[in-house]
Order: C-alpha cells, then structure tokens, then sequence
C-alpha cells in the first residue's frame, strides 16, 4: 500500500478542502492518521467492523484492546450510547472539546470490534482543529488509537507517524506537532462512581472539583493482572516502551503526590549516574532521561532533557520525542528521573512505569 502524506498550511485555520480526500478515505472504510491536541491517531470509521480490523492489523494491536470513537460534537454522542449518566454529561459540559475521554454504556449502533468485544464504548471529542473538521467532514465517529505499532511510543509528530504507518494506511495529515504530548485522561463514567482508567492533561484534581468522588482503577497503579479483560485503550499491555529497556529511578516517599525535595532529587539523581555510569564502563550504549536542572550532573552516556522539573507541561510534551529519539541513536538501556504523581505528574509516571514493565529502582 503507497501511503499519501498531505500537509495542513494553517492547522489553526483549517479549510475543508485539504480535508475532503481524508473524509472520504474514512467513509468508504480506509485509514487516515491525524493530528489531535494529545498526540496523532490512527483514524477508522467507528461503525465499521472491517475498519476496526484494518486498525487492529496496522497497529498489530491486540482486538481485546478497545478503541475511542472520536465525534466532532456532543450531538454526534447519542446514537453511540444506551444512555447518558449524569457525570458524563457535567464532564462534557466542563471538559469537552478537550483531552478527555469517556466510558459509557453502548448502543446496539458501536460494533463489538470497535469495543474490543466489550458492551461499553470510548468517546472523545478532540478540540483540534483539524481533527474535529475532519470528523464533521467524514459524517461518522472516527475510531482512533495513537498512529504507532502497538506498543511503541506514541507518535507526537507526523514525522513519527511515517515511520511506524508508511506502506501500513492509506494517508497521513500532517499538522504540525502536537500540543500536549500524553493521551487523553479516560474516565468511566458506566458504574455508579466515576473511575480513571488513564490519567492525563484533565487531571483527578480537576475532575473531583467536578464530580466530587472519583476513584482509579488499580490498573494505573501497577500491571493488570492476568486474564482481565481491558476497558480501555493501555491498561493491559506494555504500552510507550522504547527498544532499549528502561529502569526508572524514584525516591521512596511514602506519598507520591508530595513534591520531591531537593534533597530527594539530588539522591535520586546520583543513583541514576551511578547506575548509568556501571553500564557505560561496562561498554553499553547508555540513555539517560534527566531535566534541565540535572543536565550537568551527567558528563557522559545519551543524555536528553525531558523538561523542566518545575514545569509538567514541558515533560508530558516531550516524553515521547525522547523516547522514539533513543531508539533512533541505538540506546542498549535507559536510566530515568522519576516525578511527583500530582496533577500532571501522574500521566507521566503512568506513562513511563509502563515503557519501563515497571522496572523501578527505589532510593
């Protein structure tokens, strides 16, 4: 399959006809990847199941892996779901368009295939411009993971997309980077009390100032056991791993939603040279993921600044540009800074804990 790229002038102000080939592509049951404020997805007709199929089979995605149908506004909402709770409409109404993601109930209208077999479905209304105009363009809900191999880091430029999904899709929109960098937060809002199932730029703080009581699924906190069926799109599988295995180096504290001290980070930032410099001695191809402020305490190995400490926002962006760029410099093992879990913070460690099988060291 010869893969289209096509580029978007004004991603602020995009026009319908740089759109109107994608849209078609999604109707008549092909593939397009796209740009959204999270990170660039894989986009199928949400309801169709030979769709879904082509996705899984891109991806080389496991087909218990449920995926997010993507509507362009909360009208298009309704023939998806049996019903609508009443959180998931304070949700919509506080955060959408927007990086969020729900759980509800399903309509008879959503295969099983987009579901993963499962009787609830995933909506999102993304607040990109671009990929909200081609969902209004294509006239159906767009089923749509991260554009990468299953598995790998999810893409945050075009750039990354072409070279997991070229030969794979029929096209790919290049928009530009994108402005977030982690997956949306996803929330099931199907039981009585509301439940993160991933975190990400809408953080539990947020939430629970809009619903009151919200609790996390145990699958954020550690592996998912065997045998257990996914809800929703990374909770079960390795999920952002580079090639190179990745430990990562956290304080012990008792609360993860305290800000480290500084006493914290310089110790843990020495266990991650220690252990750093065991390896290159040793010969090996080493990756080192630190910040800005650590930057000088390690004077040899790959070394990339994920950010600022003092700024998430700058980490959740470039997480995984850093991530794919060790793959591309043939790191053998990676060594990296661990982060407070509050706000942001947890969609980063969630992220990292899982790129690295949770491999922590603790200090």
């Amino acid at each position: 399959m010869e893969t289209k790229r096509i580029y978007i002038k004004d991603a602020e102000h995009v026009r319908d006809e740089e759109l109107l080939e994608a849209a078609e592509i999604i109707r008549r049951g092909g593939l397009v990847a796209f740009p959204t404020e999270t990170v660039y997805g894989l986009g199928g007709n949400a309801l169709d199941e030979d769709a879904a199929k082509k996705i899984y089979a891109a991806k080389g995605r496991p087909s218990d892996n449920p995926l997010i149908a993507h509507v362009s506004c909360p009208e298009e909402v309704e023939p998806l779901v049996e019903y609508m709770p009443e959180a998931g409409k304070k949700l919509m109404e506080a955060f959408w368009p927007g990086p969020l993601t729900m759980i509800f109930p399903k309509s008879s209208r959503v295969p099983y295939g987009t579901t993963g077999g499962l009787e609830t479905v995933a909506v999102r209304m993304p607040s990109d411009p671009v990929a909200n105009r081609l969902i209004a363009l294509a006239g159906v809900p767009i089923a749509a993971p991260s554009a990468n191999t299953s598995g790998r880091p999810s893409p945050t430029t075009a750039d990354h997309v072409w070279q997991d999904m070229n030969g794979r899709i029929d096209m790919i929109i290049d928009g530009g980077p994108v402005g977030i960098g982690v997956e949306s937060t996803i929330v099931d809002v199907s039981g009585q009390v509301p439940v993160v199932l991933r975190p990400g730029a809408i953080t539990m703080e947020m939430l629970r100032e809009t619903l009151g009581e919200v609790t996390i699924d145990p699958a954020i906190l550690g592996p998912m056991a065997e045998g257990v069926r996914p809800k929703a799109p990374g909770m079960k599988y390795k999920h952002y791993a580079p090639k190179a295995e990745l430990t990562l180096v956290e304080p012990a504290m008792e609360d993860k939603k305290a800000s480290m001290t500084q006493e914290q980070v310089e110790h843990m930032v020495s266990m991650v040279w220690k252990l750093a410099k065991e390896q290159i001695d040793a010969g090996v191809r080493v990756g080192i993921i630190c910040t800005d402020e650590s930057r000088a305490a390690y004077p040899e190995g790959i070394v990339r600044s994920i950010g600022a400490r003092k700024s998430q926002e700058s980490v959740a962006h470039n997480l995984y540009g850093v991530l794919r760029e060790f793959d591309d410099l043939k790191a053998e093992v990676i060594f990296s800074e661990s982060f407070g879990e509050d706000h942001l913070g947890q969609a980063i460690m969630n992220r990292l804990s899982k790129a690295a099988g949770y491999k922590i060291v603790r200090v």
